[in-house]
């Protein structure tokens, strides 16, 4: 398959790719070893692509008012299937994925969990309760950590190792979900738990009303401080890794877990402006880390009482 497909063309689209779509994962990427940073961008490009398709963008912004969800997606998972058959589907976020997944091992099982996120938002789907909060946060980022806990070398069987990679991706849609909660509405969406809703006394669909604002302050606090017991689960992962990966990992733990310390310190008006982090800090994190990632000795934490993910056999 690989001989078929032109690497280095693909790797430059990818390149390209997550310098576009996300300054964050760019700047923390370049901290792998090349070949390892390679796999990383190959496997960003296919998400970024799938995620473009499921909400009719072109690398974010505002979302398409008239494309097919479904019918995309029934697109998504044919070039899907087409790439880890080692065909190649002439669509190069696909083709990227059909190399790094011929590389590292990466299943159609894996990318099924991926996808079931796309799937999701397809069928417009809400979460009734905080188990369903974290099973979406699953499938649109947990399980890509999964992805890459394999393309950084972790054993497949090593399954604590990658459930603390898992947990760096809830770590981060947690984060998305507190940042985004003004923007999720403006499209129609909303990932606050409806049982978190009733619990606060907010009407469905009113919680970005100004009367509600306190009450919305404590809920994105409440996904904060998730986010930062999942960001502190990921960092002893990281223990576990070569040095490169995990100075890459913490790195993008720190920029990533800023937008959620971040939203819960601006309180109300967390959502006048799109919170993120600076170049400057971004540039501070990968410092820090970096003697972080030498002392190799963040604070040991059980995963007792987190949420865990399906366990699958291929």
């Amino acid at each position: 398959m690989s001989e078929l497909l032109d690497r280095p063309a693909l790797v430059k689209y990818a390149r390209q790719s997550i310098a576009r779509g996300s300054k964050s994962f760019s700047f923390a990427s370049r901290l792998f070893d090349r070949q390892t940073r390679e796999r990383v961008w190959l496997l960003y490009a296919w998400c970024r692509k799938c995620d473009d398709m499921a909400d009719g963008q072109d690398h974010g912004g505002e979302l398409a008012a008239d494309y097919d969800a479904q019918a995309e997606l029934i697109i998504m998972r044919r070039l899907t299937e087409k790439a880890l058959s080692g065909v190649r589907t002439g669509v190069p976020a696909f083709d990227c994925l059909s190399i790094v997944a011929a590389e590292c091992g990466l299943t159609q099982s894996m990318c099924n969990d991926v996808m079931e996120g796309f799937a999701l938002d397809a069928d417009d789907w809400r979460p009734s309760s905080e188990d369903d909060l974290y099973r979406y946060c699953f499938h649109v980022a947990g399980a890509v950590g999964v992805m890459m806990a394999i393309i950084m070398g972790v054993p497949r069987e090593d399954d604590d190792t990658i459930d603390r990679a898992c947990d760096l991706g809830l770590a981060f849609q947690l984060a998305n979900i507190a940042r985004d909660i003004e923007e999720d509405d403006a499209a129609g969406r909303c990932y606050l738990p409806a049982q978190w809703l009733a619990d606060a006394d907010i009407e469905a669909g009113q919680h970005m009303k100004p009367h509600n604002r306190e009450k919305l302050v404590r809920l994105a606090r409440r996904l904060c401080d998730a986010s930062e017991r999942y960001e502190a689960s990921a960092r002893v992962g990281a223990k576990r890794l070569p040095f490169r990966a995990r100075w890459a990992v913490l790195s993008a733990a720190g920029i990533y877990g800023d937008i959620a310390r971040k939203v819960r310190a601006i309180g109300g008006h967390a959502w006048d402006n799109r919170v993120h982090t600076r170049k400057r800090s971004k540039i501070a994190w990968v410092a820090r880390t970096f003697w972080q990632a030498r002392e190799n000795d963040p604070p040991d934490m059980s995963r007792e009482g987190l949420w865990t993910r399906p366990r699958s056999n291929s």
